[in-house]
């Protein structure tokens, strides 16, 4: 079945995910061959210090189309995402949280809306009226405040930018992570907000999401919050008086690999 014309990357961050990170790869090679017969899946074990290498190594051996790449030490989300597309051969590359709050099922959704409306990258909002989420009450103040920040310093045409499921064109995205420095806080706002500056089409899609990160995290810290402002800064001034992005280099497509395991160099 080829719902999608072209090869699909979907690349998975995880970290301390080892009791499900296994038969998560499984659901998730299950899922996207309902939707292609093109596909790969990256996963990156992002330093965790239980036994998710191992784990996501037995999918690996099971699932020819999932790869691991192993990162020694925790350095973020961001930077796992990064060293994970530099990996990618698809034509499109989705971004997916390795707990599968958001299912990947839901991806049809995102291909639909990027044909119908010709966009460049599609991302999952949990503020779409059309979302059914159990997104929690203080959350949702605190997302809305953050992206009231985003437009008065961006201009970014989406209402939420932190949601784990986002869908680029291949060539959209390489060049734009070949510059990306934040590692944890604010990695999402740096990648659209590169892209909507060089003008490509974000459009945003509805989502199902089954929230249970506030019992594993607990409540946000204000030292999140600090963390979070002080990296959205650091990425407007890069941008608008260092102009650190204005030279976005060309790049150039890696060999496939195979599933074995790969480390990040």
């Amino acid at each position: 079945m080829n719902i999608v014309e072209g090869k699909i990357s979907v690349v998975m961050p995880g970290y301390n995910e080892g009791n499900r990170i296994c038969a998560n790869l499984v659901e998730t090679e299950r899922a996207m061959s309902n939707l292609t017969d093109d596909f790969e899946i990256i996963f990156v074990n992002d330093g965790s210090k239980d036994k998710t290498c191992t784990e996501a190594l037995k999918a690996a051996g099971a699932l020819e189309r999932v790869k691991v790449v192993d990162c020694p030490e925790n350095h973020g989300k961001g930077n796992a995402l990064k060293i994970g597309v530099e990996r990618c051969t698809g034509d499109y590359i989705v971004f997916l949280d390795s707990d599968l709050d958001l299912h990947p099922a839901q991806l049809d959704k995102f291909f639909s809306i990027m044909e119908k409306t010709k966009a460049d990258v599609v991302i999952g909002s949990k503020l779409h009226p059309a979302s059914v989420s159990n997104y929690p009450k203080r959350r949702k103040i605190i997302s809305f405040g953050y992206y009231v920040f985003l437009m008065l310093l961006f201009r970014l045409p989406t209402k939420d930018t932190q949601t784990g499921m986002k869908l680029f064109k291949a060539h959209v995205i390489k060049p734009v992570m070949q510059r990306i420095l934040v590692k944890r806080f604010a990695f999402d706002i740096e990648v659209l907000a590169n892209i909507n500056r060089l003008k490509y089409k974000i459009a945003e899609a509805p989502i199902e999401l089954s929230y249970n990160r506030e019992m594993k995290w607990g409540r946000i810290k204000l030292k999140d919050i600090k963390d979070v402002v002080t990296d959205t800064l650091a990425i407007f001034y890069r941008m608008y008086i260092l102009h650190y992005y204005d030279d976005l280099s060309s790049y150039t497509a890696p060999q496939a690999e195979t599933n074995q395991i790969t480390k990040a160099g």
